[in-house]
């Protein structure tokens, strides 16, 4: 936490003294020294150079993604560019392997099925469905604190399935704004709302594939293994596991905090920022469920949702709904970070380096079932302090490599437990949303922070066992 503060600290600073320059920089060669003298203690070992090479830019990766040297994207592409001087040259090695392995991630399946979601969210938001999607839950759930607390909850969690976590958060928070200033920023009720909200956003996320970028890491990954999960296969293991999850923090909440002397004024709550044309709204409406009846049909019709993810962009494009400067503001960034992270996986196990960590692991004396519940926690604890995708780039490639049934639990376990990161205002953009209105305090989160580290992963192994158990 201290570090946390002291390096943003550092960073404000330099940004005032226009030398923010010096502190990327500085940072990222301090990095790069300490995987240099990292690597150097691992090669003793006596594993080949391709390992050892692997090894460098999976130390300095993580280093640059715990520290923010620079953008989380930006290490996804230099991790791409890094693995193709390394094995598509002969600068390096006398072996080299073609650059497609490493390049072909902009396309894989998972980029293709997030850039869908990315459109749909955007067309949601413009035609202001999203806020609908609010207004509908205040009229619903009524007066009652607790009451609309959980409907609150439920809908960011399900609204977080098919829009970004970060999107559904800015639309929530900024609807509830009012209610918060209205009931005072000292009020627990107040609190509950600002900590709430992106949690269930983050949570919910694991409904499904799309609803956060570590699951489609997972898949991916499963994927280059010759394991094929369906957005319905999913959603078996990843709905329920998010609204329980939601559930179970509504409940701690009105167990922790006192909601009796709320009073709730809802007519202070924001109305539509204008009249959204009836043809652009029927026409996201109309996309948004083809788009997911496409998905939760793949086993029915065989069309692989990279190329149902189409549809959002095509019909959204051609009914003028979404123009070119609504693609400029898509999160590309993501994107980018993900094949970053897809290529850093496939390396690992093409060099052989994750079952080397693997063997190393299986050698301790420990279950394999305590193994990936170790694997959770260190997912939940990472997924913390740097990007819960950057997280999930280095945990499930390694957690492939467990044996038996775990081969298949361990990702996706890993990647619900990468949702579960709350502790912190940096530790999701979620939080950062609700921290920078200033109306919650650091300190807030940690209740709830706490509550889904040890929670968080035990949900996600027994969920996921019982999934894999039914899919056998």
């Amino acid at each position: 936490m201290f570090y946390s503060d002291s390096r943003s600290a550092a960073r404000i600073l330099y940004r005032k003294l226009k030398l923010n320059w010096i502190f990327s920089t500085s940072t990222f060669i301090g990095n790069f020294l300490i995987a240099l003298v990292v690597t150097y203690f691992f090669r003793k070992i006596g594993y080949d150079p391709p390992v050892n090479f692997v090894f460098f830019i999976s130390i300095l990766a993580i280093g640059l993604w715990v520290s923010e040297a620079m953008p989380p994207f930006a290490v996804g592409i230099f991790i791409i560019a890094a693995l193709l001087v390394g094995f598509s040259t002969d600068f390096f090695f006398e072996q080299t392997m073609p650059p497609d392995l490493y390049v072909s991630t902009w396309t894989s399946n998972v980029v293709w099925l997030l850039l869908g979601g990315f459109f749909l969210a955007k067309g949601m938001s413009l035609v202001e469905l999203d806020r609908q999607l609010f207004r509908f839950t205040v009229r619903r759930f009524g007066q009652k604190p607790e009451g609309l607390l959980l409907g609150l909850m439920m809908t960011t969690a399900i609204a977080s399935m098919v829009m970004s976590n970060t999107a559904t958060t800015a639309m929530m928070i900024s609807s509830i704004i009012p209610l918060v200033q209205l009931i005072g920023r000292k009020s627990p009720y107040g609190k509950a709302l600002l900590t709430a909200i992106p949690a269930a956003a983050s949570v919910g996320g694991i409904g499904t594939i799309i609803g956060s970028t570590p699951n489609a890491i997972a898949v991916g990954a499963l994927q280059e293994k010759g394991i094929s999960i369906t957005f319905i296969d999913w959603m078996l293991v990843g709905f329920p596991a998010g609204l329980l999850l939601v559930w179970l923090f509504w409940k701690f909440l009105c167990k922790t905090q006192d909601f009796s002397e709320v009073q709730l004024d809802l007519s202070l709550l924001p109305k539509g920022q204008g009249e959204v044309g009836r043809f652009q709204k029927n026409a996201v409406i109309f996309t948004l469920v083809v788009t997911v009846l496409m998905w939760l049909t793949e086993a029915l019709h065989g069309i692989p949702v990279a190329a149902t993810s189409a549809i959002p962009i095509v019909l959204l494009t051609m009914t003028q709904v979404i123009h070119s400067e609504h693609v400029r503001s898509l999160p590309w960034d993501t994107l980018m970070l993900v094949a970053g992270g897809l290529a850093l996986g496939i390396a690992l196990v093409e060099v052989g380096l994750a079952e080397i960590v693997m063997q190393k692991i299986n050698a301790l004396p420990m279950p394999n079932m305590a193994i990936a519940i170790v694997f959770c926690l260190v997912a939940v604890l990472l997924s913390n302090v740097m990007s819960n995708t950057a997280a999930a780039s280095i945990l499930v490639p390694l957690s492939l490599a467990l044996p038996g049934i775990y081969g298949i639990a361990g990702p996706v376990m890993v990647a619900i437990s990468c949702s579960c990161s709350l502790l912190l205002p940096v530790s999701t953009p979620a939080n950062a949303i609700a921290y920078a209105t200033g109306l919650v305090e650091q300190k807030d989160f940690r209740s709830g922070g706490l509550f889904f580290i040890l929670l968080g992963p035990v949900v996600a192994f027994l969920a996921v066992m019982a999934w894999v158990a039914l899919l056998l």
